[in-house]
């Protein structure tokens, strides 16, 4: 599937603390920490607790979420498949779209019991 400039500007219009709770409900549900989850999102974003508190707060679109977060040097390989989207195939003009998509895979992995090491990618040397 193809992603459009309406769907991009959908997502980056959508505020993140309305989604953070969906998120953390799923992760409950399959026993993961709240430790857990806010370590893969500081991962990706470089946003500690402190910070993502203060964005649920504010209630920032995720277009806002993306613009101040520091996306791991290596988030390019977080690939597959996520709501009919191969990530990796999601051209850059679409980065809002893009980098949620990364997010909700490395979610995604966490849920199904992934082991951490294994979510926070790691080039080969």
């Amino acid at each position: 599937m193809k992603v459009t400039a309406e769907k991009n500007e959908q997502v980056a219009n959508m505020i993140f603390a309305s989604i953070y709770p969906l998120y953390w409900d799923r992760l409950e549900k399959h026993g993961r920490t709240k430790e857990e989850f806010h370590e893969v999102i500081e991962w990706f974003t470089g946003f500690d607790e402190h910070t993502l508190q203060s964005l649920i707060v504010q209630k920032v679109t995720f277009e806002t979420f993306f613009e101040k977060a520091k996306i791991h040097p290596n988030a390019h390989m977080i690939k597959w498949v996520v709501c009919g989207y191969r990530i990796e195939e999601i051209e850059d003009e679409f980065n809002v779209y893009k980098q949620c998509r990364r997010m909700e895979k490395l979610i995604d992995e966490l849920a199904k019991g992934r082991k951490m090491e294994k979510i926070f990618r790691e080039e080969k040397k």
